[in-house]
Formats: structure tokens, C-alpha cells, sequence
């Protein structure tokens, strides 16, 4: 089900918890919500639709990716950006980093690895951030 974007501060700075097969039902909200708002959004974590777990969902063009519990296990090449969010006004200064591997679970909860680069890199790291309570 879609569900409406959650701009409460207090709340998206809160650390999400781990996810289980419990949290089925948060993947299709993610998604139904992702699909409703495709024209102005990348990429969402499950904490932007009112649910703080470690879930996220990424527009990799060609499908979206639902990364459960991801973990960020290397970096390299660290650039300054600027980004905006579905859960808050404007834009604002923030540091990524060109290359990244992640560890996660996909939505079958099957454990994998993969190494990101350039955009798709930047959009994980700024839903991973969303999960730690990290606010651009």
C-alpha cells in the first residue's frame, strides 16, 4: 500500500532496526510507494514511510532493488555532492564516495554482495544514512 512520506525529524533521526521475515508487508509498501512517486524519488528507506527498519529500496533504472539489512563494507573515492529528500525542503551539502560494497539481504532474505559505483553508489549511501538516523 502506498503510504504517505513521514517529515517528522525526531523520527528519521532515530536508528532503524534490523528486519526480519516479519517485515514482508514494510517491502511491498516500499514499493507501492516508490512506484507512486517515481517522478521525484530515487530511492526511499523504510523509515520515510513510517516503519524504522533496515530496509531500503533503490531505482536502479532498469528495476527497483529492496536491500534488507544493508551494510556498507567498503568505500573509496570520497567526493562533496549536494542532494535533496522526499522528507525534507530544499538541498544540502553532503559527502559521498564514488565506489561502494554492499552486504544485504534481498527479498527473499537470500545474503548478498555487491559493489555499486557512481549514482546508484550515492543513492544507497544516502538511504544506508537514512537508516542510522542521518539526516543530509
Amino acid at each position: 500500500m502506498k503510504k504517505e512520506i513521514v517529515r517528522d525529524v525526531f523520527f528519521l533521526g532515530q536508528r532503524s532496526e534490523e528486519a526480519t521475515e516479519a517485515d514482508r508487508n514494510v517491502i511491498e509498501d516500499l514499493k507501492d510507494t516508490l512506484r507512486a512517486e517515481r517522478e521525484r524519488c530515487v530511492g526511499m528507506a523504510a523509515n520515510m514511510i513510517g516503519y524504522k527498519k533496515r530496509i531500503i529500496i533503490v531505482s536502479m533504472g532498469f528495476a527497483d532493488v529492496v536491500m534488507v539489512n544493508p551494510v556498507i563494507v567498503s568505500k573509496s573515492q570520497p567526493y562533496e555532492t549536494e542532494e535533496g529528500c522526499l522528507s525534507l525542503d530544499g538541498v544540502r551539502k553532503t559527502k559521498r564516495h564514488k565506489k561502494i560494497r554492499v552486504r544485504y539481504q534481498d527479498e527473499n532474505f537470500e545474503v548478498k554482495q555487491q559493489e555499486y559505483e557512481g549514482y546508484i553508489a550515492q543513492i544507497i549511501q544516502h538511504e544506508c544514512d537514512h537508516l542510522d538516523g542521518v539526516i543530509i
